[in-house]
C-alpha cells in the first residue's frame, strides 16, 4: 500500500512519522499516540473493505492516517475533543493526501456510534487519572471523567455485541472470521430502526 517514497519513509518508524507534526507534538508522541507497529496490526484486524472504523480519542490522527494509508478501501474517522489536535491531524492527513480518513472535533458522548462498524481505542482517557501526563490544559481532566468515558465506551461496545448476537440468533446475519454477512437486509434495517 505504501506506493511512494514519502509514504514509505513516514511509515518505517515512529520518529519518521512524527516529522509531520510540530516539536511540542513530537514530544508527546511516545506517551499519547499509537506506535506505528500497533497501528498497523490493529488496522489489519479492523480494516474490512467498505466499512467505517472510529478511533476514539484520535489525538493528532496517527492511527487513522497510518491505517488509511495501508488500507485505502476502509474509511477511518477519528474523534478528538481538542480542536488543536484535530487541526494537526487534518494537516498531516492532507500532507499525505488520504481520501479515506476524516476527523471530527467533538466529544465521544455526543457521537452516534451506530454510524461505525469497528472501533479503535488507545490510551484515550489516561491523562484523566495521571495528572503528570496531561497533553495540555485546554480540556478539563478528572477521575470522574475517566470513569464516565470508560463506562460510556463499555456500554457502547456491550450494546453493539448484544445486537450482533441477537441478529445472529435471528438469522439476520452470520459471521465468517472477521466478516459479517448480512442474510436479510430488509429485516436488519427494520430491526435496527426499531431500536
Amino acid at each position: 500500500m505504501e506506493t511512494d517514497t514519502l509514504n514509505f519513509y513516514l511509515f518505517r518508524k515512529d520518529t519518521s512519522f512524527d516529522y509531520l507534526y510540530p516539536d511540542h507534538i513530537k514530544e508527546l508522541s511516545r506517551m499519547h499516540w499509537t506506535p506505528l507497529d500497533i497501528a498497523k496490526k490493529a488496522a489489519f484486524f479492523l480494516a474490512i473493505p467498505h466499512t467505517r472504523v472510529l478511533d476514539i480519542g484520535s489525538g493528532v490522527g496517527k492511527f487513522c492516517i497510518t491505517a488509511g494509508a495501508h488500507f485505502p478501501n476502509t474509511h477511518f474517522t477519528g474523534i478528538e475533543q481538542r480542536q488543536a489536535l484535530c487541526a494537526y491531524a487534518e494537516i498531516a492527513k492532507d500532507e499525505i493526501s488520504l481520501d479515506n480518513v476524516s476527523f471530527i472535533h467533538g466529544n465521544l458522548t455526543e457521537l452516534d456510534y451506530n454510524d461505525y462498524d469497528h472501533f479503535y481505542f488507545y490510551n484515550s482517557f489516561y491523562e484523566n487519572i495521571e495528572p503528570d501526563s496531561r497533553i495540555d490544559y485546554s480540556v478539563r481532566t478528572s477521575f470522574e471523567l475517566y470513569e464516565r468515558y470508560t463506562r460510556f465506551v463499555y456500554a457502547m461496545l456491550e450494546n453493539v455485541i448484544r445486537l450482533l448476537k441477537e441478529f445472529k440468533a435471528e438469522g439476520i446475519l452470520e459471521t465468517d472470521g472477521r466478516k459479517i454477512i448480512i442474510k436479510d437486509i430488509k429485516l436488519l434495517v427494520k430491526r435496527a430502526n426499531y431500536r
